[in-house]
């Protein structure tokens, strides 16, 4: 193995490396939450200085433009709305800030893959972290079996300010209100989060070259997913295995032989298909029904709210729903209800654009490019969890992947540097 790849070249690739890698000790001191911004913005005023004094030639694919035009369009809207509502100064600045601290980390770290980082370096980083799980998961088994406190602190870095106590805390493990069975969350501030970080490292963790860090990535995955409890997570899990399989064999007649077949059984007997499969989605609700039922609830309130009273421009902060939804966030739970809530449609609009437009860009260069199917997979994955997250709150976590598909679009515009770019 050439242990030259995957050893950080230049002061970036460091940033980068050792941000990841060293996950759970920015875990215990509670500061995950803080590393993904500092580091998206210190990169990219390194980017700017090098462009500016140094005349780097940097290029800027007109997918990552789009991400920068929509995530400014995002703050254009939140300006408006506290205008609208007269909120203060106060609170737009801290709005602000939070917007600094989410949706312009969408734009950000798109914007910096153009600098020279390799994505061999993320996918390891990442398999270190599924690494590191895999070494921990028995302390943190352990400790509910003896009933250690579920969260042992919350550290001092939530003075900085932040969604919620969550974020800074270190939890051991978290009991299920509704099934009273034990889920973990470790590094992420709720397990639904966790499944989605299991997913994202499952896409690097069939990237990676080494065998003996591929099986790490690839079992500390699916141990995030299975602990995390998350039904998005396993239905996420199951799509992106049967995405990579198709990629693997799209060219062997043999995949056309075997599918074959099975569209034909499947066109025979669709209806019984189609019914099995909306008892099985029945069940999986009724699994947490009190789930279901809340986030129902707040789609509603958000919808019903949006429509009547902001439709354009939003509410521009989040507010603390009713106690029929568990006093959760109006709009939490699902990014594109959030976005008509607290941005109105233009900010779900530009979102939209931006996803639509790099998934074009992407899939045209499949074929071609390995890396695009990577960062396609990526762009998948954040589509199916608008559905059941909120991006902007969870992009401190996601990052690594948003740094991926801005490499990607990198080697669109260099195609000679692609076959070794995955």
């Amino acid at each position: 193995m050439d242990t030259q790849t995957h050893t950080p070249q230049n002061s970036d690739e460091k940033l980068v490396w050792y941000s990841i890698s060293f996950t759970y000790l920015f875990w215990l001191l509670g500061a995950v939450y803080i590393v993904a911004p500092v580091i998206g913005w210190v990169l990219l005023l390194k980017m700017l200085r090098r462009y500016t004094f140094n005349h780097a030639p940097y290029q800027i694919p007109p997918a990552v433009k789009t991400w920068c035009i929509a995530m400014f369009i995002m703050l254009v809207a939140l300006i408006i709305a506290h205008i609208d509502y007269q909120l203060g100064t106060p609170k737009l600045i801290k709005s602000t800030i939070g917007w600094a601290k989410g949706w312009a980390l969408l734009a950000v770290f798109p914007l910096i893959g153009a600098l020279d980082i390799r994505p061999e370096i993320i996918y390891r980083a990442c398999c270190q972290v599924c690494k590191h799980t895999l070494i921990l998961l028995p302390l943190f088994v352990l400790a509910w079996l003896v009933r250690l406190p579920e969260t042992l602190y919350v550290s001092p870095t939530s003075i900085i300010g932040g969604p919620g106590p969550e974020f800074f805390s270190v939890s051991l493990y978290e009991i299920d209100p509704g099934s009273g069975l034990p889920r973990w969350r470790l590094f992420t501030p709720w397990a639904p989060a966790l499944g989605m970080l299991g997913n994202l490292f499952s896409i690097f963790a069939l990237q990676e070259k080494s065998l003996k860090y591929k099986l790490y990535g690839l079992a500390g995955a699916l141990i995030m997913i299975l602990i995390s409890q998350s039904r998005l997570a396993i239905a996420c899990y199951l799509f992106i295995m049967v995405y990579f399989i198709f990629w693997r064999y799209h060219k062997q007649p043999a995949l056309y032989l075997i599918a074959s077949p099975i569209v034909l059984v499947a066109g025979l007997f669709g209806t019984h298909v189609l019914e099995k499969l909306e008892s099985t989605i029945l069940a999986i609700k009724a699994a947490r029904a009190g789930s279901t039922r809340v986030r129902g609830e707040l789609a509603h309130i958000a919808i019903e709210r949006w429509s009547n009273e902001a439709i354009w421009w939003g509410h521009g902060i989040v507010e603390r729903g009713p106690h029929l939804v568990e006093y959760m966030p109006i709009g939490s739970h699902h990014t594109w209800y959030g976005l008509l809530f607290v941005k109105g449609a233009i900010g779900a609009t530009a979102l939209a654009i931006a996803m639509l437009f790099s998934a074009m860009s992407l899939i045209r260069h499949c074929a071609s490019h390995p890396l695009s199917r990577v960062a396609l997979a990526v762009l998948i994955m954040l589509f199916l969890y608008t559905f059941g997250e909120n991006l902007e709150i969870l992009a401190y976590l996601f990052w690594p992947g948003l740094l991926i598909i801005g490499i990607a679009f990198k080697t669109q515009l260099t195609p000679s540097q692609s076959d070794n770019a995955s």
